[in-house]
């Protein structure tokens, strides 16, 4: 990322400036993101991950959710079904991402892949939330996404180290209500997200059908349930103006 302010690059301003507004902005998420990173080292440290694995774990993953789930379905021995099934899993919990990368390229489509690819590779939900809270109040600055994006990254690979000493120490990490903290998360930011919009006919026919297919099914059928029937909601009910 270039420190000049009048960096363009395909029309799209890159400035360290937007880099540190975007940092800034996410420093509300600091605290959830340490807490959240004990109750992952917790489940880490419990199926025998060394400190190096799951350190290495946040840096590639950088995903709360699935690295929680994933851990969750952590077995004793692997084999071929085990790793296809976690492996799975972990895909569909982050198919989000497919989704938020989306609602970003009417923005970040002029700039170069270079740049782009490899920000929204590390990117969160929290760096989208505040990007496009950013971009619909009339900011164009690429820097704002690479700074929010790397900064939470970071901040996420920093929080397995105590998370992963602190979080050996607890036994149980749902007694404390740690598992929770990722639907916390997910709530805090579509909250913005509804006040902005009108469409809520999407949002309530995927938590419903999730909610339904929860109580039917045993597994994780209920993240594509929820995201497939509020995808075909929204699509055929059409935005409204």
């Amino acid at each position: 990322m270039s420190t000049n302010p009048r960096l363009r690059t395909a029309h799209i301003p890159i400035t360290a400036r937007a880099a540190r507004e975007g940092a800034r902005m996410c420093l509300p998420y600091v605290p959830g993101f340490f807490i959240m990173g004990a109750a992952v080292g917790t489940f880490a440290a419990q199926k025998g991950l060394t400190l190096a694995e799951a350190v290495i774990m946040n840096a590639l993953v950088c995903a709360a959710a699935a690295q929680m789930v994933a851990l969750q379905m952590w077995p004793g021995e692997w084999n071929w079904l085990h790793v296809l099934a976690v492996a799975g899993v972990a895909f569909m919990v982050n198919m989000r991402f497919v989704l938020s990368g989306a609602s970003l390229r009417p923005w970040l489509a002029p700039a170069p892949a270079g740049f782009v690819y490899p920000v929204l590779g590390v990117l969160t939900d929290q760096a989208w939330a505040a990007s496009i809270r950013y971009n619909a109040e009339g900011g164009r600055d690429f820097g704002f996404v690479a700074g929010a994006s790397i900064f939470l990254w970071l901040v996420w690979i920093a929080a397995s180290l105590p998370g992963y000493f602190i979080g050996a120490l607890i036994a149980d990490p749902r007694v404390y209500g740690l598992d929770l903290l990722i639907a916390f998360t997910f709530m805090a930011t579509l909250t913005p997200i509804l006040r902005r919009s009108r469409d809520y006919l999407p949002f309530v026919v995927g938590g419903a059908v999730a909610l339904a297919v929860s109580l039917v099914l045993d597994g994780f059928w209920f993240i594509p349930a929820g995201a497939v029937a509020g995808a075909l909601a929204a699509a055929i009910v059409g935005p409204r103006r």
